[in-house]
């Protein structure tokens, strides 16, 4: 029996195919004929489990690769966030608080699940097969640099010695003096090492055309079109997020490679390193998305709060 209800429905259903040109009788046909939707296609559960291709027969390499495409997968989720934050017709409160929560969330499981990386693999395996993955790094994640230039003005993401030497310049001018590219440099010679200049060639015109669309609409610029209420409401969630991606963020990074890769400067230069005993410290980094959220004293002590602050 057709219900009123069904009747309106398949009403409308005509109505929206006819406007695409098409019949719905042949859609209802295509309905009777499709198979059941699984969870494992839907998901795509075998191509997600074939994904990982081992470089060595160390079984702990398969921890290091999944757990980086985790780590990818919630910084996808992060850059749509933000999507939908800086890129919606108005800046409104209510999508901040919405879109912001989700992030923290986001890094927040990111930040707690480190010590998968920190503990969870064989320190011997690891510095076994970790050989032969170079140069790839994880400095290479063109997703965070994405998250990194959508949040803030561009010259915020330069070190404070050159910031305001670079404010007002072209963006291609900024990003020359981005803060990352001087972590990838060789120690001993100061040249750029493969790893930066592969990151380079594949990512530097994406990271120019990021930094041209989000110039005028950056988290930081969106959050200044708030009302004053409206900021207050929003600020803790917005300071949450510099210290989740500027401060806890880098410090598991650091404390991961101190596990794992821990030498001398002197041995790191003899070898053609880097030094990233001073790149991955926040409180050597000092880059701040919102400094005008956070006190004189809050900054000048930046990178050596507390875990568990805010």
């Amino acid at each position: 029996m057709v219900t009123t209800e069904i009747a309106e429905k398949i009403q409308r259903l005509e109505e929206k195919y006819a406007a695409m040109g098409q019949n719905l009788s042949s859609y209802l046909d295509g309905l009777l004929y499709a198979d059941y939707l699984t969870y494992w296609d839907y998901i795509q559960l075998d191509v997600l489990l074939n994904l990982q291709h081992p470089r060595t027969p160390f079984p702990d390499e398969s921890i290091f690769i999944m757990y980086h495409q985790i780590t990818e997968l919630y910084f996808k989720l992060t850059l749509q966030a933000i999507e939908q934050i800086c890129q919606a017709p108005e800046a409104k409160a209510e999508t901040f608080m919405v879109q912001l929560k989700r992030i923290n969330n986001y890094f927040k499981s990111l930040i707690s699940s480190f010590e998968i990386m920190v503990d969870g693999m064989d320190k011997e395996q690891f510095l076994k097969f970790r050989m032969a993955l170079l140069p790839a790094s994880g400095f290479q994640s063109g997703q965070f640099r994405l998250i990194e230039i959508c949040s803030t003005s561009l010259a915020n993401l330069v070190y404070e010695p050159q910031r305001e030497q670079v404010r007002g310049k072209e963006l291609k001018e900024v990003l020359e003096n981005i803060y990352w590219r001087s972590g990838a440099t060789e120690l001993a010679t100061g040249k750029k090492t493969l790893t930066l200049r592969q990151f380079e060639l594949k990512y530097m015109e994406t990271f120019l055309k990021t930094a041209t669309r989000y110039k005028d609409n950056n988290i930081q610029l969106r959050y200044k079109q708030l009302s004053a209420g409206e900021q207050e409401a929003v600020k803790p969630l917005l300071r949450e997020y510099d210290l989740n991606i500027n401060v806890r963020w880098p410090l598991m990074h650091y404390k991961s490679a101190v596990r794992y890769l821990h030498k001398r400067p002197e041995d790191i230069a003899a070898t053609g390193g880097t030094n990233w005993q001073q790149f991955l410290p926040p409180k050597n980094k000092r880059i701040v998305f919102f400094p005008e959220l956070w006190t004189e004293e809050e900054l000048n002590n930046w990178g050596k709060i507390a875990m568990g602050d805010e």
